[in-house]
């Protein structure tokens, strides 16, 4: 998923807007878009956008498990229609888990397909990244994690600065402990100016280089530049194919190591090849 666009619950025009726009998921939103007045009321707009006819997958960030609104807000929207679950502020493993086992729960008693509902922790505090390993090893439905850096920063006190610079540990934190625990690559936080265009494109290509698979929005602008920095361009899939093919005729004469264009390519070379063709595919 290249790009997950939020859209606030409560805002029903804005939510069938955001469906047809060619974002690769979109998030309704039940936490921090809507009042603490109007969360419960907003359930019911969320249900009724399942039946609306979309191309990309539906998912609701509900509020955080240790909030008076979590379970309600679970209760309430798993049911046909849904793809998956955003779950914010997850700190511990055991949080992942008491979700999964409520989602299982519902899945059962409401005849949909066991595991069929992707749950999506946000790691967004200070202690979520000081307890990485065993949230990415819980050993729940959980296929990948998020980082958000706007509660992230506001925990730490920390200034997010337009270079992200101080991001950078933490961020990489996220993509080594996913891949250490056999989870997909995570998605990489919002960007919140929303004048700075500039700032967004270099946030997704920095996010991409790390190893991300994509970047959650808040603006419909943000879609096209995040499904571009997370997909090979056709300079990158020109020279992999290359590559690639150099590589195939040189092993299939013995050769495990070659020389194109003046750059050395063994094996991890042309996996990292293949790796941008399985991408543009």
């Amino acid at each position: 998923m290249r790009s997950l666009l939020f859209a606030p619950g409560n805002h029903a025009r804005r939510v069938e807007k955001a469906l047809t726009l060619p974002a690769d998921g979109v998030i309704l939103d039940l936490e921090d878009a809507v009042a603490i007045s109007e969360k419960a009321a907003t359930r019911p707009t969320v249900r009724e956008a399942f039946g609306i006819p979309r191309a990309s997958k539906l998912y609701v960030r509900v509020n955080a498990l240790t909030t008076e609104w979590c379970y309600g807000d679970i209760v309430a929207i798993v049911h046909a229609g849904l793809d998956g679950i955003i779950l914010p502020k997850v700190e511990h493993s055991h949080q992942l888990r008491t979700v999964d086992w409520l989602i299982d729960s519902l899945e059962r008693e409401r005849g949909l397909l066991p595991g069929s509902i992707d749950l999506i922790p946000i790691i967004e505090t200070a202690l979520g990244i000081s307890n990485l390993s065993g949230i990415c090893r819980s050993g729940t439905r959980a296929r990948c994690l998020a980082f958000g850096a706007g509660d992230f920063t506001l925990d730490m006190g920390m200034v997010w600065t337009r270079s992200e610079i101080e991001l950078l540990p933490h961020r990489a934190a996220c993509v080594m402990e996913s891949r250490a625990a056999g989870m997909e690559p995570p998605l990489d936080t919002v960007w919140a100016d929303l004048r700075d265009a500039d700032g967004f494109i270099a946030s997704a290509r920095h996010a991409a280089a790390l190893g991300f698979q994509g970047k959650m929005c808040i603006h419909p602008d943000q879609i096209a530049p995040a499904n571009a920095a997370f997909t090979p361009d056709e300079a990158a899939v020109a020279q992999a194919k290359r590559v690639a093919a150099a590589f195939d005729k040189a092993e299939a004469e013995g050769l495990a190591s070659i020389q194109l264009d003046g750059q050395f390519i063994d094996y991890p070379i042309v996996q990292r090849a293949r790796r941008v063709l399985a991408a543009a595919r």
